[in-house]
């Protein structure tokens, strides 16, 4: 009798958790967008503006939005949980030179965190007949952030190659929060 008794207590607790777990999923999009927000409040609060000086650096990298135009929602959020991981990884590493402010930059990470956990709970990640243009989309998707990391590198990490991956993530996140808007 205990054990059925127990067994009656975690299916109602695991049930209670997958409708509260769905629940949060049912208001991704609108969770998404406020925090796409406060990241590009986060973006401009880090640095100034764009120094004039690095106007001649200009790089244009290409972003492939066709990622982000696939018939199935699952495939779109599984573009931008993608997209969040490549910007929270490029924002992580050598910003020594990038004179931003410490504390934008720290919460601006957190909040890539925060939304890359929050995708990854609700994204379905199993592989379907649209597997092989997932796998296009995250090899075009990693072939655009590769070009950004070079440049970073081939500039040595400087300010002014800093300041313009800073503007190209800013155009990235603008175009997910359009996308995101018609989910």
């Amino acid at each position: 009798i205990m054990n059925a008794f127990g067994l009656i207590q975690i299916s109602l607790i695991l049930l209670c958790t997958t409708t509260v777990s769905s629940l949060q999923c049912n208001h991704l999009p609108l969770q998404q967008r406020k925090m796409i927000k406060s990241n590009l409040q986060l973006l401009d609060k880090m640095g100034k503006k764009f120094p004039p000086q690095c106007l001649k650096e200009k790089m244009s990298f290409r972003f492939p939005k066709w990622v982000l135009k696939p018939r199935q929602k699952e495939a779109v959020k599984a573009a931008i949980e993608e997209i969040f991981q490549h910007i929270f990884y490029i924002f992580s590493k050598n910003l020594t030179l990038a004179a931003w402010d410490g504390t934008a930059l720290e919460q601006f990470q957190n909040g890539l965190y925060h939304q890359i956990e929050e995708l990854e709970a609700c994204v379905i990640k199993r592989q379907s007949h649209n597997f092989w243009s997932k796998e296009i989309n995250r090899l075009k998707l990693k072939k655009y952030f590769q070009k950004i990391d070079c440049f970073l590198k081939d500039r040595q990490h400087n300010r002014c190659s800093w300041e313009i991956s800073r503007a190209e993530m800013r155009r990235c996140l603008q175009l997910i929060d359009k996308v995101i808007r018609k989910l």
